[in-house]
């Protein structure tokens, strides 16, 4: 199948796919006789691999590692399981983080008159820097 065949049964843009196929974590694409790229089955697999791991927050650095376990018969799930908790507790972090974003907006958002005059708390908040640690 050519590249927009596989953007269809991938959900995955052309433009991704081909970018996937620079950085390694897709094998680079058979071409036809004209030049362009051709999916096998093998590799729409991969493809949609790569879209349900990155659905679930995992970077390109870390989907490497993925693929490769993937791929290795030999893998052992420690190294997945591994991989997958680090991953969660960055995931942790990241939730805290906006937590302390959505507290910080919420306070300015409840001290803000959000009527018609100029003087406005959540301006006042950001222009102190009310921001997060």
């Amino acid at each position: 199948m050519n590249i927009g065949q596989a953007s269809k049964h991938s959900g995955i843009s052309a433009k991704m796919i081909r970018y996937y196929e620079e950085i390694g974590l897709l094998e680079a694409a058979q071409r036809s006789a004209s030049g362009y790229r051709i999916y096998s089955e093998t590799d729409l697999k991969t493809l949609n691999f790569l879209k349900h791991a990155r659905e679930l927050g995992f970077s390109s650095e870390q989907m490497k590692e993925l693929i490769s376990l993937w791929k290795n018969t030999d893998r052992q799930s420690a190294e997945v399981k591994a991989l997958t908790v680090k991953h969660i507790a960055e995931l942790k972090q990241k939730i805290t983080h906006l937590q302390e974003m959505v507290n910080i907006l919420q306070a300015s958002a409840d001290d803000c008159c959000g009527n018609q005059q100029a003087s406005c708390a959540i301006l006042d908040h950001i222009e102190k820097g009310a921001g997060v640690s």
